[in-house]
C-alpha cells in the first residue's frame, strides 16, 4: 500500500480513526484508558518504539488520556515515519 492509502486507512475507520489536522500535515487521536498506570505504560510503549524510529511524537497527558500528534516537521507533512508509528500505536491499543 502506498502512504496516501495508507492515511486513508488510519482516518477513515468507523472507530478509534485517527484525525487530519493542519491542511492533512498532522495525525492525531485521543486514548483514553482506565487509569493513569494504563495510561503511563501505553506511553512508555509508544516512546520506545519512537526512540527506536528516531520519530518522536508530540503528546499531552492528563491521568487517563493521550493526546498524539504525529507530523514530520523538517518536511512539514505526514511521512512513512508518521505513518508507521500511528499503526504501530493502533497495534498496541488492539492488545489492551
Amino acid at each position: 500500500m502506498n502512504l496516501s492509502t495508507r492515511i486513508t486507512a488510519l482516518v477513515s475507520r468507523p472507530k478509534n480513526s485517527w484525525s487530519l489536522l493542519g491542511d492533512s500535515t498532522k495525525l492525531q487521536r485521543t486514548f483514553q484508558f482506565k487509569n493513569f498506570i494504563e495510561a503511563f505504560g501505553f506511553m512508555t510503549c509508544v516512546a520506545l518504539r519512537a526512540q527506536q524510529m528516531n520519530h518522536h511524537p508530540e503528546w499531552n497527558n492528563v491521568y487517563n488520556k493521550v493526546d498524539i500528534t504525529l507530523t514530520t516537521h523538517m518536511t512539514k507533512s505526514l511521512t512513512e515515519k508518521d505513518v508507521k508509528l500511528a499503526e504501530f500505536i493502533d497495534t498496541i491499543c488492539e492488545k489492551s
